[in-house]
């Protein structure tokens, strides 16, 4: 799988499952920054060995700021 070096992205060009990386080039922010995001656990994810993958759907709905159900 090749890495994404564009620096920002747009919604449709985020992969369906999503990581870390990619959290952080969408919103445009540091590592630390996007770890801390994903300990307030505001949006599922899940830990597979040491990496963590989330949903692009359950990401989106939280950043548009619609209520998990």
């Amino acid at each position: 799988m090749a890495k994404n070096n564009t620096k920002y992205m747009n919604v449709d060009g985020l992969p369906e499952v999503m990581t870390v990386d990619d959290l952080k080039h969408f919103l445009g922010i540091g590592r630390a920054q996007a770890y801390e995001l994903i300990e307030r656990k505001e949006f599922h994810y899940v830990k597979i060995g040491r990496s963590i993958r989330f949903s692009k759907k359950n990401f989106i709905s939280w950043f548009e700021g619609q209520v998990a159900s």
